[in-house]
């Protein structure tokens, strides 16, 4: 677990599916992050982490998705309104490339506006058409992909 003054990344718990959710809701009914299913994320709660602050309250998330065994990717980073600018969202993607590496990933990819705070922490732009799978898994779900206003960027860890 990683921590700060105030709060604690912490892997995610079954009960707070639907507030992960609601973190999120609002960029999703904006059309700028994709829903996510609670089913699916109830099987893959262990790819999940949060960020609580001291009353163990979730005000950030992140998650990872593996396409195969050597790339995954970050997605699903919110950080409630009230709690950004102090550094969660970087805690946050720290914590997924931490998760990333343990399970044995040689690369994680993630599809991002927001490419500066990726870029601070070692990723590097791509081309999403590297990544085929991600395009056939989600991007073909997304309303704006004739449109995509989305930045690659793909982290390798070093040899």
């Amino acid at each position: 677990m990683a921590h700060n003054k105030t709060y604690t990344i912490r892997p995610a718990r079954v009960r707070e599916i639907d507030t992960i959710v609601d973190l999120f809701a609002e960029e999703v009914a904006a059309g700028r992050m994709l829903a996510r299913d609670k089913e699916k994320m109830k099987g893959g709660i262990d790819d999940w982490r949060v960020a609580v602050n001291a009353e163990d309250v979730v005000v950030g998330c992140v998650s990872l998705v593996f396409f195969n065994p050597q790339v995954c990717e970050v997605r699903s980073l919110a950080v409630d309104a009230a709690h950004r600018s102090n550094g969660l969202g970087k805690a946050l993607v720290e914590a997924a490339v931490d998760l990333a590496r343990e399970r044995g990933a040689a690369q994680v990819l993630t599809l991002t506006r927001a490419a500066g705070l990726f870029e601070n922490l070692g990723f590097m732009v791509d081309d999403i058409h590297n990544f085929p799978k991600k395009v056939q898994k989600d991007c073909v779900n997304c309303p704006f992909i004739e449109n995509c206003d989305e930045i690659a960027l793909l982290y390798t860890f070093p040899r």
